[in-house]
């Protein structure tokens, strides 16, 4: 066999015998040490007072043993103390008490024997009070550090929020000020702390601060708005909340605030509220001025009505019976008055009914559309003599409104769609009506007719807007200015599409109740 097996089963052989030592948990090497230092500081005692007695020094050997129990009890803990005051006495009385090198007491040595087992039993009480107490503290230090640090990581973790939030005790004064009270009101955490909250924020409350209180101490919280003013002067409306915090007595201690900045809301919301009054003010001025327009038009088209009567009259007269005497040119003249003249009293009848419709006070009720388009129909019939016209009519529902102002509403666009067909030999005619929830429907008029350019869409409904030369279409241009007025004035919209030469669909807004 080499060396280097040797070596190998050497190294082996070590190892299993370290393997074999017992292993002791930590609780049980403690107790051991515990114990070992209560035999030894016992021996050591022991071996100096017994060296000094040697050299004559007489009664150190109490207080030598009275100092190992201490050290004892005050390293390894009462059980260890226990043990070191029973060693101390046996060793005391092997020793130190007559007869020597026995452990017999006679009845003289018994007190002093008994002084020094009260001694040190109080000793050991002492220090084992004392011990615990040390303990307590130490296990109240921690929990204080504990307390502390996660009073600190909450305190951080509310730094990071930019919401303003901050601590005030009973009397107002401010214990706690976060990085967002100091971002919005401009102290740092060392001005505000320490101070008085509303003296140093001057708050305008929207209520008494006594109301204020008496609501927080009942209900525990409250919440309003709040005017602050901030370190430089200027002031800060803030959405404020309030919690109140109490100890394990139910003692109201400190008071929490939270505030957000609602400035440009409370802002945005007087604008706002400035806007509409603006707005109320001036549409009473508008609909005041709408209502002398209207009355101006009404009156001024009664009055034009007396001097075109006249001038119908005289032409007609002039027509009759100066009929031989005039050459064909002025005939033709005479035509053309007459002719105009009867076109005038159209538009102003049509003016006329368009006034009174703005004037007019709707009474609504239940309307059947169906019932509501024949009649209308038969309105326009004497514009369809000579034509033929396919009419798909749908089934239209009840709609709730003012029935002669729809009525005429249909007739105008009945009347509009018959007319702008004129020049088709099959001319088609549809009305139907689409569902629009559950309170309201879309009623449209559409023919195969000559259209017009959507981008003339916005004159349609204008008055006197026409998008056609009068020689080829017929009108005033004042039909669906009355429709429009007529649905607008029944919370409905009305609008258009078409295309040039493709014909055109009018559709209409409704309630159905």
């Amino acid at each position: 066999m080499d060396i280097g097996q040797e070596r190998v089963e050497g190294q082996a052989e070590l190892k299993h015998a370290a393997s074999t030592i017992p292993r002791f948990s930590p609780g049980v090497r403690s107790a051991l040490q515990g114990y070992g230092l209560a035999a030894s500081s016992v021996l050591m005692a022991l071996g100096a007072a017994l060296l000094l007695a040697n050299y004559n020094f007489r009664g150190v050997e109490f207080p030598l043993f009275l100092m190992a129990i201490a050290l004892t009890v005050w390293y390894a803990g009462i059980g260890p103390a226990t043990v070191a005051l029973a060693l101390s006495a046996v060793a005391f009385n092997y020793f130190f008490i007559k007869p020597f090198h026995t452990l017999y007491i006679t009845r003289e040595d018994l007190p002093y024997y008994v002084v020094f087992l009260l001694f040190a039993l109080l000793l050991t009480w002492f220090s084992t009070v004392r011990r615990r107490v040390e303990r307590e503290l130490v296990k109240s230090r921690d929990e204080l550090q504990r307390e502390v640090e996660i009073r600190t990581q909450q305190a951080d973790l509310l730094n990071l929020t930019h919401d303003t939030i901050f601590v005030r005790d009973m009397n107002d004064l401010i214990t706690y000020w976060n990085r967002g009270a100091q971002e919005l009101y401009g102290w740092s955490p060392s001005e505000a702390i320490g101070e008085r909250t509303h003296q140093l924020l001057r708050t305008v409350f929207p209520l008494s601060l006594e109301e204020i209180q008496l609501e927080l101490l009942r209900a525990g919280r409250w919440e309003g708005e709040l005017e602050h003013t901030k370190a430089d002067g200027t002031t800060v409306v803030v959405a404020s909340r309030w919690s109140l915090q109490c100890n394990e007595l139910d003692k109201p201690v400190a008071i929490l605030e939270t505030s957000n900045d609602i400035t440009q809301r409370k802002r945005g919301e007087e604008e706002i509220r400035t806007l509409n009054r603006e707005l109320g003010k001036r549409t009473i001025e508008l609909e005041a001025t709408n209502k002398e327009l209207e009355a101006f038009a009404y009156s001024t088209s009664h009055d034009l009505r007396a001097p075109l009567r006249h001038v119908a009259g005289y032409a007609e007269l002039l027509q009759r019976n100066a009929a031989a005497v005039l050459d064909e040119k002025g005939t033709q003249y005479v035509s053309m008055i007459l002719e105009s003249a009867k076109r005038m009293g159209t538009l102003i009848d049509d003016l006329l009914a368009f006034s009174r419709i703005g004037r007019a006070e709707t009474r609504k009720s239940v309307v059947s559309l169906n019932q509501l388009v024949r009649e209308a129909q038969s309105e326009v019939a004497d514009e369809m003599a000579g034509r033929k016209i396919v009419w798909n009519i749908g089934i239209l529902p009840d709609v709730y409104g003012d029935r002669s102002m729809l009525k005429l509403a249909f007739v105008n666009l009945i009347s509009n769609a018959v007319k702008f067909t004129g020049t088709r030999t099959h001319a088609e005619i549809a009305i139907s009506c689409d569902e629009r929830g559950e309170d309201g429907v879309t009623v449209s008029v559409r023919d195969n007719g000559v259209g017009f350019d959507m981008k003339y869409v916005n004159k349609l409904f204008g008055v006197f807007q026409r998008l056609h030369r009068t020689e080829e279409f017929e009108g005033t241009g004042i039909g669906l200015a009355t429709v429009q007025r007529i649905i607008h004035r029944h919370g409905g919209q009305v609008w258009a599409e078409s295309s040039v030469d493709g014909g055109a669909t009018f559709y209409v807004s409704l309630s159905k109740h």
